[in-house]
């Protein structure tokens, strides 16, 4: 479930809402969850502005509305994947310039990521929404460590030692291996070494048609 808020203005509007709390959207293809939560805003003093099942729908009553809060769930139709944490992408992007999913999470600014199945006190799921529209950020830290371990196992330099992924850095710097080993204060000798390894652990075997260090190098700057 995340929780996006909108931005310098969420403040302003809650002060001024015709309910109090704040005006807010919520999208889950889910109905008798989405008009679950929806009863429990409503009961606790927030504006509903409307609802959705879909990131599409969701999207359109945003821009229509223009709420203080979007209460979303991550996986929606079609595929039931990513479609929701895609929409919040879509929303903070529009309105704070978010480059990215992971970025969404990492900048703490008014975004909140909730299990449902961690969901089990009311009183604590309203004081998150409302630290979300203050400015804050609440993360489920069983998601934090999900999402973590996942970019652990899509990393293809994870294979890589530290001092490996110092060596290849330099080599993305254009340097030869005389340059690596005098930025590291090592052997030329050492330095082949830790090529050898490094293009071994990516799987980068020997080929007529392609330069290794440069196939490297192009995994170096795709992982970044």
């Amino acid at each position: 479930m995340s929780i996006p808020a909108r931005g310098s203005q969420v403040e302003e509007r809650v002060e001024h809402s015709a309910v109090g709390r704040g005006r807010v959207v919520v999208a889950d293809d889910d109905v008798l969850v989405r008009e679950g939560v929806v009863s429990l805003l409503w009961r606790h003093g927030f504006e509903v502005l409307g609802q959705a099942g879909d990131a599409v729908q969701l999207l359109d009553l945003v821009g229509e509305h223009r709420p203080d809060l979007a209460v979303i769930d991550i996986r929606m139709p079609p595929s039931h994947s990513t479609e929701g944490l895609a929409a919040a992408h879509h929303i903070r992007k529009e309105f704070s310039e978010v480059d990215n999913a992971m970025e969404l999470l990492a900048s703490c600014e008014r975004v909140g990521y909730l299990l449902k199945s961690r969901v089990t006190d009311v009183d604590e799921f309203i004081d998150t929404l409302e630290r979300v529209m203050r400015g804050g950020s609440v993360v489920d830290p069983s998601l934090v460590m999900e999402l973590l371990n996942a970019r652990r196992r899509n990393d293809p330099l994870a294979v890589l030692s530290d001092r490996e992924r110092e060596v290849l850095a330099l080599m993305a710097e254009g340097r030869s291996n005389i340059g690596i080993a005098r930025a590291l204060w090592v052997t030329e000798t050492t330095v082949q070494k830790h090529v050898q390894h490094i293009l071994a652990k990516l799987g980068l075997a020997a080929s007529s048609d392609d330069h290794r260090r440069v196939l490297a190098v192009l995994a170096w700057l795709k992982a970044r």
